[in-house]
């Protein structure tokens, strides 16, 4: 259960605690990063059978949730290329078209070079672009968020599940515009940085992003072509949940069957404070989950979930002391660079500041 806390730990005891500003209330920028496997120990057929769960319960749980600005749940399906399948990826374009979620890239690798890790990339993003999936910027180049399979970003476990150095420019030269691999523990592959938005630049030498520069509105990085956006969803120790009655259990953003989304966590993620530095009023909560897996599927697309949204309603989505805002892991960037630059307006209408969805320009 505590494996990793070396890593972790320091940093999380030493971390300068988030505080409530005052005389305003506080936006919550919610998103969920689904890891999604429909191939998982699973044939074709089953796979498809866990897309149309997909398509038949989601949109219907998310129908009668909408955040502060009229936005229902958002889903960001991150879908690994290497497991590609047109019929598939068809049925996914189904699911966004119905919900309004949107899927970007999700790789395993091992043993890869750097010019097998940059095709494999390149192609898999082509592939993408046939269903509409992926994002383009203002010059309109293509764009992709990006979870490493295995938590093994850079390099990161001891040489397996990846083998690429400097795998953090690769990504950067291919159209990454952030990583949402963090956090990953207990597994060791997690960084010493923990809750936070911050850039890590590309190096030789693995798990280059243990080390970075936090996003700031006060003082804006200078994008340098090597580095990268980190996005790391909250990690700390839940004392509400204890395991034997005493020890407090990992809490890391995990939406699982066993431990599926609750008050109590939902109280530590916004406790635990991720924002751009200088902008403590808006909070960037970043959840992810295997939601192709059963039974994690049946906890997402039941009433766990759906209790969940009804918490979000009474206690975070329009009051004196907060804002709820649903987000996919795009529009979540494009707020999080918005407030970096000094944007002063609603989050909310940021959503599409640098990179829009493809499918949006379709109408979709």
């Amino acid at each position: 259960m505590y494996k990793s806390l070396d890593i972790w730990m320091p940093a999380y005891l030493a971390r300068k605690r988030w505080s409530r500003p005052h005389g305003s209330p506080v936006h919550i920028v919610l998103c969920v990063c689904d890891h999604f496997e429909p191939f998982h120990d699973a044939d074709k057929k089953t796979a498809l059978e866990r897309l149309d769960l997909w398509k038949r319960r989601w949109p219907s749980l998310i129908s009668d949730f909408k955040d502060v600005d009229g936005v229902r749940p958002r889903h960001t399906f991150f879908y690994p290329i290497e497991q590609y399948d047109k019929e598939v990826l068809e049925s996914l374009a189904e699911v966004c078209q119905l919900s309004g979620a949107e899927v970007e890239i999700h790789l395993h690798h091992d043993k890869d070079t750097r010019d097998g890790l940059r095709k494999t990339l390149e192609t898999g993003k082509e592939k993408f672009l046939k269903h509409r999936f992926l994002s383009t910027d203002k010059t309109g180049r293509v764009r992709y968020g990006f979870i490493h399979g295995n938590w093994a970003l850079d390099n990161s476990h001891q040489g397996r599940n990846c083998g690429v150095k400097n795998e953090l420019e690769i990504l950067n030269q291919t159209g990454c515009y952030a990583d949402f691999t963090m956090p990953s523990a207990p597994h060791p592959t997690q960084t010493k940085i923990v809750n936070s938005l911050y850039y890590a630049e590309g190096s030789d030498t693995p798990k280059s992003h243990d080390r970075g520069v936090l996003v700031s509105s006060e003082k804006p990085k200078q994008e340098s072509g090597r580095d990268l956006l980190l996005v790391q969803g909250p990690l700390g120790l839940n004392w509400r949940k204890r395991k034997l009655g005493f020890l407090p259990r990992i809490e890391n953003a995990d939406l699982t069957g066993a431990n599926p989304p609750r008050a109590d966590r939902m109280q530590l993620w916004v406790e635990l404070g991720i924002h751009v530095q200088g902008r403590p009023d808006c909070l960037f909560i970043k959840l992810h989950t295997h939601g192709a897996i059963p039974p994690n599927s049946t906890m997402f697309l039941g009433d766990p979930m759906k209790h969940f949204h009804q918490h979000l309603m009474e206690t975070y989505r329009d009051n004196a002391q907060y804002k709820l805002h649903y987000v996919t892991s795009r529009e979540m960037v494009n707020i999080l660079h918005g407030l970096e630059e000094g944007r002063k307006e609603n989050p909310g209408e940021l959503r599409d500041y640098r990179y829009r969805s493809l499918m949006k320009e379709k109408g979709s």
